[in-house]
Parts: structure tokens; sequence; C-alpha cells
């Protein structure tokens, strides 16, 4: 398992637990007791230091290279039932964006998000999760394709943002990130928005428009990266962290600004330390959301949703 900076002193205690282990194999000695014991230590070490995670730290468990990844989500919740749908059917697959139906318990579902490749060779052909502007239109394609077969929609999303090389902007990445919040926001069907890592800027956004829109407990969402907005404001990433902590990009500021929903619970130590927990929560939620959406009419959504989104920012003078 990797380790983060700030998990050093649980790092240390599974070492501990790792050469007493060894030392038992070998002389045969009982120390189930002793293990019992460091296995508790790791618990609350684990639960002391994830209680007052900062925005920084919180921001660098989002990316631990443990964590799971869109696809890893989608092939859970649908119970390996994902049909995987290809193309913008205009330049190519953009391989940094997936999408297809899947079956959640007997419910057909549209998923898409960013897939960001689980090792080095999969990050370079997934972009590592940035994508192109065909990758948003395919979401589009694959959004209308659920909307004609009312079909409700899920969005996963994690990245760093929309690719920003020249040939995105030469294809029209802007365009295309505005017309998804265009026709996201008019969409028929029920839509959900699911934030498992990286929420950042309009790469996010763009797949972000939602009757519902919901945040795992270590993620961030943001118009910008920190170490950006360090770069732009102080030319150094020196003063990440207190970029971190003025963007407001926590879950917790993020609702308590009413830009999101809800916030969906991760076990002690993050979703990488225990997955198959976190798609079970992951897919409860799906499940009890579609549940309270799809009672409403699609015009009593569409309202809900264009009002939601049109209230952010909006200051009132008394």
């Amino acid at each position: 398992m990797n380790y983060l900076d700030f998990e050093k002193p649980i790092e240390e205690l599974f070492e501990q637990l790792e050469k007493i282990k060894q030392v038992a194999e070998k002389s045969g000695v009982d120390v189930s007791k002793t293990i019992a014991d460091i296995d508790d230590k790791i618990i609350q070490t684990r639960t002391d230091i994830y209680s007052k995670l900062t925005p920084w730290q919180r921001v660098q468990v989002s990316r631990h290279p443990d964590r799971p990844y869109t696809l890893a989500y989608i092939n859970s919740v649908t119970d390996n039932t994902f049909m995987e749908l290809h193309g913008d059917r205009t330049v190519k697959d953009d391989k940094a964006m997936v999408g297809g139906f899947g079956s959640v318990d007997g419910k057909t579902v549209m998923f898409i998000g960013q897939q960001k490749g689980i090792n080095t060779k999969m990050r370079q052909i997934r972009n590592f999760g940035m994508p192109n502007p065909e990758g948003y239109r395919k979401a589009l394609r694959l959004m209308k394709l659920a909307e004609k077969f009312n079909k409700p929609i899920v969005t996963f999303i994690d990245t760093p943002g929309a690719f920003p090389g020249i040939e995105a902007e030469e294809r029209g990445q802007g365009e295309a990130i505005a017309r998804n919040l265009m026709e996201m926001s008019q969409l028929k069907v029920p839509v959900i928005c699911i934030i498992i890592g990286e929420g950042a800027s309009g790469g996010a956004l763009g797949i972000g428009i939602g009757d519902r829109v919901l945040m795992l407990e270590n993620t961030w969402y943001s118009v910008i990266s920190p170490e950006s907005c360090s770069s732009i404001l102080w030319r150094n990433w020196n003063n990440k962290e207190r970029a971190a902590e003025a963007l407001k990009l926590t879950p917790d500021d993020m609702l308590g600004n009413k830009l999101i929903d809800g916030i969906i619970k991760e076990p002690v130590g993050g979703a990488h330390t225990n997955q198959e927990e976190m798609f079970k929560t992951v897919k409860a939620e799906i499940l009890k959301q579609l549940t309270t959406l799809e009672k409403l009419t699609p015009k009593k959504r569409v309202d809900q949703r264009i009002e939601k989104f049109c209230a952010m920012g909006v200051v009132s003078e008394g």
C-alpha cells in the first residue's frame, strides 16, 4: 500500500505489524494479542488523523494512487453488467471519458465518467483523465441516448481538468463544455453527479449539472487546483496549502455554500482502504436518490435543476 506524508504514523504501525507476524511465523510464538493491540492502534491512529484533515491533505487523499477510479465504481455498482459505448460520431473515441449502460438491481442506468488509468501505460492512454472536446461530445451523445430511452444518468467526476492543449482548443473545448452545461440542465431524465476524486474546473462541470450533485468525503471541487492557484497568485507552488484553504474546495465548504446536495461518507482512512465498502455505499446512495427523483415529473425535475444552478452566486441586498 502507498502512504501519504501525513500517514507516516500509520505506515510505521503497519511495518511493526508485519515484523511481528514474520517473527511469529519463524518462532511459532503466539502473538495474537500483540497483533490485536496493534490493529486497534492502527484504527485509532487512522481515525485521529482523518478526523482533522486540512483542505490540502484532503486534496492529497483524493489523488491517492490506490483510490478506485470510475470504471471500478461502475463495474462494482452494476455487478459487471456494464456495456461500454464508444465514440462521439465526429472525431474519435476519447479514452479519458467512458460511458455506457449498466444494470443496478434490475434498473438500467447510463453511467458516464472520467477515467484516469490504473498504471503508467493506462494513464497515458486515458490522458490522465483529461478529456478532449470529443470526450464531452461523447458524454452528451450518451446522455441524449439515455433520455431517448427514458433511462436515468449517473456521472462520476474525477479529473484534474479538461485537456488544455492547443489541439483541444482548436476542436472547440470551450464550446463542447458549454453545450453540455446547457443540454444537461434540460435533460428530462434523472441526473445524479458524484465527485469521486478531483473535481477541477470546467472539466468537471462538463458532466456535473444534475438533480443531485454529491461529493465523496475526501474529494475536492473547485474552479482551479491549489497548485495552479498558487502559481498564479504567488508565481510558485509553495503556497498550495494556503491556496487550498482559501479556495473552500472541501465537501463541507461546498455543502455549506449550497453548491452541492450532499456528502457521501468514506471508510476511515479513505475510499482506498476499503474499496468494497465504498462501492456498496455509493450503490446504496444512487438507488436512494433515484427512488426520490423518479417520483417527480420531468418538468418538475428540470425546473428544480435550473432553479438550483441559477441561484448559485446570486446575492440579494435588503
